[in-house]
């Protein structure tokens, strides 16, 4: 079976300072234990930084709907269908061995109406993630089993999502753990401080 990956919300590179997005639709394998299939999010490894902070959709350049703390929402519409994101860099960002070099991580929580996709949650982590590896989302004194696929993770058991979700509209902050390739442990630390409101603003755009 295989996970759908909607690259109209994937990353391609880092374009403007963000993850730039490019329109169409491939496939990747679907995590194991998944309960519903699920649109991928943004997917690829940022390369250099820019001045700008404006990502690229399918050659278009989305609107930033609103800023809310450390969480921008967005919407864009590649190829004729719309899409909508909260996105936010790590508020603190550690690794063991210290000072590894790695892109930049973004956290990204997408709807798609189109794909009747909402509030998904993923984690660019800036690395190539080390095959079978733990990796995971702390959260409200949760944790969540994430599913690893090249330099992105999403949640392993969708039927959590929801919860997954809620609890990051209500805590200060999430923790997010890797392992590279190379066996370099991450330490992701993003504050949650708008990002409830970065949603309200997404779901008033992206309407199902």
């Amino acid at each position: 079976m295989f996970r759908r990956l909607l690259t109209a919300l994937a990353i391609g590179g880092l374009v403007v300072g963000v993850p730039s997005l490019a329109a169409g639709q491939s496939a990747a394998p679907k995590a194991p234990n998944t309960s519903a299939s699920k649109a991928a999010a943004p997917k690829a490894a940022p390369k250099a930084e820019t001045k700008s902070a404006v990502p690229s959709v399918g050659g278009a350049e989305p609107t930033l709907i609103g800023q809310f703390g450390g969480w921008g929402a967005y919407t864009a519409t590649p190829g004729g269908k719309k899409v909508c994101f909260a996105l936010a860099k790590p508020s603190s960002s550690k690794s063991n061995p210290p000072n590894r070099p790695r892109d930049p991580a973004y956290a990204f929580v997408s709807t798609r109406p189109s794909e009747k996709v909402v509030n998904e949650v993923s984690i660019m982590i800036g690395y190539a993630l080390k095959p079978g590896s733990e990796s995971t989302l702390e959260v409200g004194g949760a944790v969540y089993a994430m599913y690893t696929q090249g330099d992105g993770l999403w949640i392993k058991n969708a039927a959590e999502e929801e919860r997954m979700v809620e609890a990051m509209r209500r805590a200060p902050d999430a923790v997010v753990k890797g392992v590279s390739a190379k066996g370099t442990e991450t330490t992701d630390t993003f504050s949650l401080k708008g990002l409830s409101q970065a949603l309200d603003r997404v779901a008033q755009e992206c309407k199902r």
